[in-house]
């Protein structure tokens, strides 16, 4: 493979960025990639909309802020999942997500079929 661990870790987290500014209007504030072993872990802060940050002071609106990403990430886990292979050229297993409606944080963790880490040292 011809990229190196940082270069790849780097245009992953901003493919992710530009399909979240598809997706919902804007990007997150910051988002760092991360690859180990055989996952890719992406890591966004500031994810929230000024909407959703409105929304989490409530219960009702925590929940629903929760289920809306939820549902938006199941309609579009394929266009997350492509940016995974297109750029690692590995087959991505499963893919699992979540936000915080504390912080405003959103992970998102890519299960590939190698030990990619592996392969960048090589």
């Amino acid at each position: 493979m011809a990229l190196n661990k940082k270069k790849l870790e780097n245009e992953l987290s901003e493919a992710f960025i530009k399909l979240q500014r598809d997706l919902i209007g804007r990007g997150p504030q910051e988002t760092k990639t991360y690859i180990v072993k055989d996952m890719i872990i992406v890591r966004s802060k500031g994810a929230l909309t000024v909407e959703e940050k409105h929304l989490v002071k409530h219960d009702n609106g925590r929940k629903l802020v929760k289920k809306a990403r939820q549902i938006l990430r199941e309609m579009y886990s394929e266009n997350f999942e492509e940016i995974v292979e297109r750029y690692t050229e590995c087959q991505v297993l499963s893919s699992h997500s979540d936000i915080s409606t504390k912080t405003g944080e959103r992970i998102e963790v890519f299960i590939i079929d190698r030990d990619l880490e592996k392969m960048l040292e090589g």
